[in-house]
């Protein structure tokens, strides 16, 4: 996609310098593996990524004690190493998990884009996201994160007119046009 995205910007009426990749939960994590991908492959140009409560780590789904309260909403444990082990199979959370599989696991995040990530407190993803997005700054790379207190996984898509849910979208709308100039 981000190859035809690219190759097609002209008729599409796009810059190429303004590819942003974008994703919510299993799509924020993908998205942060395509950032990691595009990177390495050196072949086309990433502005932004927007990763909003992304589930980067495989290593989360076989953490016996992620905290009180972390995903005992929506997102639990039992539903997140099932949905590892349905990605990766039987290397789900073992040492041979690759970080485009999971790109919590990489060791190197210098050179990605610009990144937003926005998380939950009671989000099982919390930890996981917080230390990618430390990880991001360690490495240079301009990082904003939205820590949005009380708030578990995917609380925006059941609750989308509460005003926290309003205020995090403008949140992440207003990172994302900052960083394309818009």
């Amino acid at each position: 996609m981000l190859k035809w995205v690219h190759e097609n910007a002209r008729k599409l009426g796009i810059s190429r310098d303004k590819v942003v990749v974008a994703g919510e939960s299993a799509g924020g994590g993908l998205s942060a593996a395509l950032s990691l991908m595009a990177r390495d492959k050196k072949e086309y140009k990433l502005a932004f990524q927007l990763l909003i409560y992304p589930m980067l780590d495989d290593r989360t789904a076989i953490n016996s004690d992620p905290g009180a309260n972390f995903g005992e909403f929506v997102w639990t444990r039992s539903a997140n190493k099932y949905a590892w082990q349905a990605y990766l199979g039987d290397k789900a959370g073992g040492p041979q998990t690759p970080p485009y599989a999971a790109a919590g696991r990489a060791t190197d995040l210098a050179g990605l884009p610009p990144t937003f990530i926005g998380v939950g407190s009671m989000d099982l993803f919390l930890k996981e996201d917080l230390d990618y997005a430390t990880r991001l700054m360690a490495a240079a790379v301009p990082t904003e994160v939205m820590v949005v207190p009380g708030a578990y996984h995917v609380f925006d898509m059941y609750v989308p007119d509460a005003e926290l849910s309003r205020r995090f979208m403008d949140a992440y709308c207003a990172a994302l046009k900052r960083t394309l100039n818009l």
